[in-house]
């Protein structure tokens, strides 16, 4: 199974979400490969947001391996899900899809704990005490995908 996670800038939502499901597809001995990119190009090259890393270690997760980069139309063959952290994220992937084969791949992640809801992670970026919340949204989106695989 190939994951990719996509927010905006690939330094706060997607990382948290790469780092969690990493963290638990490693715990349970699995070879998937997960991922995580960004819609823009801001921050290509840099750290997760210093609030992720900090969130995310709390939790004994250490996401400072990874480094943002942009979401890319190859993506669409390289990976079998793409999970979006909000609606904008949502169609400016979608723009990028050539087809409907590429277009099933994409959903929001929060639809895996509340089904056809169309719900968003929110952005914690202008916000320090949403990153806790956001890390514990994408941890019960990870736990509901592993369900779904009966994992």
């Amino acid at each position: 199974m190939r994951i990719l996670m996509v927010c905006l800038g690939n330094i706060c939502r997607s990382p948290l979400a790469e780092g969690i499901l990493k963290h638990k597809v490693r715990q349970r001995g699995l070879d998937w490969d997960v991922d995580s990119a960004g819609t823009g190009h801001w921050h290509a090259g840099e750290l997760p947001d210093r609030r992720s890393i900090a969130t995310a270690r709390q939790y004994q997760i250490d996401i400072t391996d990874q480094r943002a980069r942009q979401f890319r139309p190859e993506d669409f063959e390289r990976f079998d899900r793409i999970f979006v952290m909000d609606t904008q994220n949502q169609r400016d992937v979608l723009q990028l899809a050539r087809d409907t084969s590429h277009r099933e791949k994409v959903r929001l992640i929060l639809d895996l704990t509340h089904p056809d809801q169309d719900r968003s992670v929110p952005d914690p970026y202008y916000d320090d005490d949403g990153f806790e919340e956001v890390f514990h949204m994408l941890d019960a989106a990870c736990d509901k995908l592993l369900e779904q695989h009966g994992l």
